[in-house]
């Protein structure tokens, strides 16, 4: 075994919201997040969670520290994404990225168009800051769900591709580290040349 396959990988988790941050109301986005990456990763991973108010600063603070100081290499973040004047979490996303990944957010708004109109109201990005990957996914627990996933038909079969499909193969060519899902929540898609 070489050290990249030994490389067991690392989620930082961001609530943004400022009432459940001061204690108003419970977090659902960390719960919901936590239960289905348990359901859909078949590896090992290690979560570190955070609980901000909707502020630029701090989310851009809280961005830096998982990504450069706790190592993580997939970061997701919930809340904080729509037209409300509160509503800065792309804002600091792009402001700590290296690079921008437009495909992310674009899928997010067309599968959730499938089930809400107002998804175009949505503003998640996906950006890469040094050999992390940061996806900022919707508030609500359902929709992070079905961006995740994507749409199915009552068989249970993909009719549009959640983003996480997309997501191991993008942390292989960013960072080196394999990781793979269960094909019954997320059918993870590769090229042939990169699977083992």
């Amino acid at each position: 075994m070489t050290a990249v396959d030994e490389k067991i990988l690392k989620i930082g988790l961001v609530s943004v919201s400022d009432r459940a941050s001061q204690g108003l109301y419970a977090d659902q986005g960390i719960p919901e997040l936590t239960a289905w990456l348990e359901q859909a990763l078949v590896d090992k991973f290690l979560v570190e969670t955070r609980l901000i108010p909707d502020e630029q600063d701090k989310i851009e603070q809280t961005l830096i520290e998982l990504v450069d100081q706790q190592q993580c290499q997939l970061v997701l973040t919930t809340g904080g994404t729509g037209p409300a004047k509160r509503d800065v979490t792309p804002e600091a996303t792009l402001a700590v990225a290296d690079r921008e990944m437009p495909g992310f957010g674009e899928q997010m708004r067309q599968v959730s168009l499938h089930f809400v109109p107002t998804a175009i109201l949505s503003r998640q990005v996906g950006v890469i800051r040094k050999n992390s990957l940061i996806l900022n996914l919707p508030g609500q627990p359902k929709a992070i769900k079905e961006t995740l996933e994507g749409v199915k038909d009552e068989q249970g079969k993909v009719q549009v591709k959640g983003i996480f499909a997309a997501v191991p193969y993008c942390l292989q060519l960013i960072d080196g580290i394999y990781i793979d899902t269960d094909p019954a929540v997320i059918e993870s898609f590769r090229p042939k040349s990169a699977k083992k």
